[in-house]
């Protein structure tokens, strides 16, 4: 009995160690850095944001109805917070390469901002997709797409098909994020 017992506690003790990573999640991340200092964060529904045009496919609207939300984290850089600044772009960019789970979909420059776009799930059936950019001028930031069983080649042919509703306020308020001061 007193065997038993022992082997039965080391098991749970096996099992604690190994279910206690202490690697970042993104899903982690974003909910840390809600209630930090500095941090502009937010959750757009998509049909605020994104509408069908009336002449496109039915594929294309429930691509459209795939998608459930986008989560969005930025920091400004500013020159009070340059240690601040570094720190998050060292600890993003030590998620996306530490979890295997984040598959590299592509990198590329655009207006001062380095930017990888990263998709987790399968090729034809994606869940979410991240995009990670940084600049030096401007900031750190993550936007995650959100959503059910997206198809890369629906999204594609999606995004030729959309109205991106530039009135609307949660966009407005978004874009300001990227604006300089």
């Amino acid at each position: 009995m007193k065997n038993i017992s022992k082997i039965l506690s080391i098991l749970t003790l096996v099992l604690l160690i190994t279910s206690c990573k202490n690697d970042k999640s993104l899903q982690s991340y974003l909910v840390e850095t809600s209630t930090k200092e500095g941090f502009m964060t937010g959750d757009l529904p998509v049909s605020s944001v994104i509408t069908a045009k009336a002449d496109v496919s039915n594929d294309v609207k429930e691509t459209i109805k795939s998608i459930k939300k986008i989560n969005v984290v930025y920091l400004p850089k500013t020159a009070e917070n340059e240690a601040q600044y570094l720190s998050e772009k060292t600890t993003l960019q030590n998620i996306f390469k530490d979890n295997k789970e984040y598959k590299n979909l592509m990198s590329m420059k655009a207006k001062e901002m380095n930017v990888k776009i990263y998709y987790s799930g399968d090729t034809d059936s994606i869940d979410e997709v991240i995009a990670f950019g940084f600049s030096d001028q401007k900031g750190v930031g993550v936007a995650r797409l959100l959503g059910e069983n997206m198809n890369p080649a629906k999204i594609i042919e999606t995004i030729k098909g959309m109205d991106f509703n530039e009135n609307s306020p949660s966009l407005k308020q978004f874009s300001k994020m990227f604006k300089k001061n």
